[in-house]
């Protein structure tokens, strides 16, 4: 069996040192690595890295913009999966993902104890798999929960 090509995206700060602790899950795989951080590069020197622009739902023009410099790695690097660990554009590579019929995985944020993310929550039909972080927010039917990446 060869390599199996990952697209690992997350929005900087927590989402993105989440999705870090994954990395020994993908060993011997053919990773790229996106973020909204240029110097999040450093953290994965050796793979593949692209940086997008940083928005948020407050600010449409800069989600548009970045939605679509997704898209463009999406169909440049065409992975197999594409797994995200949070925000705003791990949410949008899920969507195109989905629609380019990739296997798409969303890992919501430990940091939402009391219910899934909005992005999450969003995520959720486009995602072929759905997990928490946080077992008593699992349903066990779309959403499961597998365990915790920090403990």
């Amino acid at each position: 069996m060869g390599k199996i090509k990952i697209l690992a995206i997350a929005s900087s700060g927590g989402h993105w040192i989440q999705l870090l602790r994954l990395l020994p899950a993908f060993d011997g795989q053919d990773l790229i690595f996106v973020s909204t951080h240029k110097g999040n590069q450093a953290q994965v020197e050796g793979y593949k890295f692209y940086a997008v622009t940083d928005a948020t739902r407050w600010e449409k023009l800069k989600l548009i913009k970045m939605a679509f410099e997704v898209r463009r790695i999406i169909v440049n690097e065409n992975p197999d999966v594409i797994i995200s660990t949070g925000a705003a554009p791990g949410l949008m590579a899920v969507i195109w993902g989905r629609l380019k019929r990739k296997k798409t995985i969303w890992i919501d944020s430990i940091a939402n104890v009391d219910r899934i993310s909005m992005s999450g929550r969003i995520a959720k039909p486009f995602s072929r798999l759905h997990l928490t972080q946080w077992d008593h927010l699992a349903d066990n039917k779309s959403t499961l929960f597998k365990g915790t990446v920090i403990s």
